[in-house]
């Protein structure tokens, strides 16, 4: 057994004294969709409901075991997981720890790791993006003597995170190695560490890695050959949501192919969690999501008979969310769309264009966007139906009535601004 797999082992075990392994469970609804044997590694059964319970236990754990400073006091920037694991660990080691996060985080995430902490977390809410606030911890670590614990970017996280891998291998049910592992990535703490320790094993288990289309980090990175900073990032899967893949993990992923990296439209993700939700009761928040959704750029025949193991990596899930889930997954599936309309400033104008609509059709949305010349003004519509396809029969309805409109459902320059 290399160094390695013997220090996830010993995490593990240490691990036990604080919570129990999370289930390998089975699913049946997705084994029969996809015609294979697809057990989800129910990792947002974790107390804190994510796998990062892990990586901050045995950072800590390692760090008080090897360092004798009885007063030592812990600091973390995070506005979602990473700061939940890290409060719920500092009150089981009855260690201060202080917690910053941006001032426009949610009520709900600020309450929850306030909850997990109790009185050894305190929180402080600087800046209004994570950069402003991962600086105000750096600075408070340099002028308090406090000890940084990194969200991805170290070791003892890793071998914290691949403790997800150790109890896989023991649970599995027999002998049989899965022919396919998916791993959602971030800042890459969970595959850099679940692929370390089982290529340590011998496993000759195929990986791929999802990571969401608005933030690509470690495909961008595996393309060029080296560490790539993204300029922007879209942050709808917040835990996942990296502009660049850690220093350490990127070391331990360098050598997987581009092409193991699926990237995931946000829309498509969002009718995954819905589904999950609506008929398997189960609630996974976007980034525990991506392994699963995953599932749908295989062709079957590719995943037919094979055993399959996805991550599931958490279910901190805010559901006052769900309007926008709803309003993204209708887009994707092409059930709702928005348009700009040139709208005649003349009586029996929205009755004409009423009549056009089928009896699945229905108007969301009507919003006069301004007057655009003395006989016409711009209308923003929202339609929503009940058939993908019955907006063909509109688009040539609204074409034969001579209606001037633009489609600015995808354009998400303008629908960001307006919608």
């Amino acid at each position: 057994m290399t160094a390695f797999a013997k220090a996830v082992a010993l995490a593990t075990t240490k691990m036990r004294v604080l919570f129990p392994e999370t289930p390998l469970q089975l699913n049946h609804y997705l084994s029969q969709k996809y015609g294979a044997q697809i057990w989800l590694k129910r990792e947002d059964l974790s107390p804190v409901r994510s796998y990062k319970i892990r990586g901050a236990f045995n950072f800590i754990s390692h760090y008080l075991n090897t360092n004798k400073s009885a007063d030592a006091v812990f600091v973390c920037a995070s506005a979602g997981n990473h700061a939940q694991g890290f409060a719920f660990i500092c009150r089981h080691f009855g260690k201060k720890g202080v917690v910053f996060m941006p001032v426009t985080t949610p009520q709900q995430k600020i309450d929850k790791t306030r909850s997990f902490g109790g009185e050894f977390i305190e929180i402080r809410l600087v800046g209004d993006i994570f950069d402003q606030c991962y600086a105000a911890a750096r600075t408070f670590e340099s002028e308090m003597g406090a000890v940084m614990v990194p969200p991805f970017d170290h070791m003892d996280i890793i071998t914290g995170q691949a403790t997800v891998a150790y109890e896989i291998a023991a649970q599995l049910p027999d002998e049989r190695k899965p022919d396919l592992m998916i791993l959602p990535v971030g800042g890459g703490g969970l595959s850099g560490g679940v692929t370390r320790y089982l290529s340590d094993l011998g496993w000759e288990t195929q990986f791929c890695f999802v990571e969401p289309a608005g933030a690509p980090s470690l495909k961008r990175s595996l393309e060029a050959g080296k560490r790539v900073k993204l300029e922007a990032v879209d942050n709808f899967v917040d835990g996942a949501a990296v502009g660049e893949i850690g220093r350490e993990n990127f070391k331990l992923l360098k050598g997987f192919s581009p092409n193991s990296v699926t990237l995931i439209p946000e829309n498509r993700l969002s009718s995954t969690i819905l589904e999950m939700l609506n008929v398997e009761g189960i609630v996974v928040e976007p980034a525990g999501a991506l392994a699963i959704d995953a599932l749908k750029d295989f062709k079957k025949a590719d995943l037919k008979g094979k055993r399959v193991v996805l991550v599931i990596s958490g279910s901190n899930f805010d559901f006052e969310r769900l309007p926008e889930l709803k309003e993204r997954s209708q887009r994707y599936e092409g059930l709702k769309k928005y348009f700009i309309f040139r709208f005649p400033q003349r009586p029996g104008a929205l009755r004409s264009f009423l009549d056009l609509l089928g009896p699945e059709d229905d108007v969301a949305r009507f919003e006069y966007l301004k007057k655009s010349a003395r006989n016409f003004g711009s209308v923003l519509i929202g339609i929503e139906t009940k058939n993908r396809k019955n907006f063909d029969v509109l688009f040539k309805r609204f074409d034969e009535a001579g209606w001037a409109y633009q489609d600015i459902t995808d354009n998400e320059t303008i629908a960001g601004m307006i919608i």
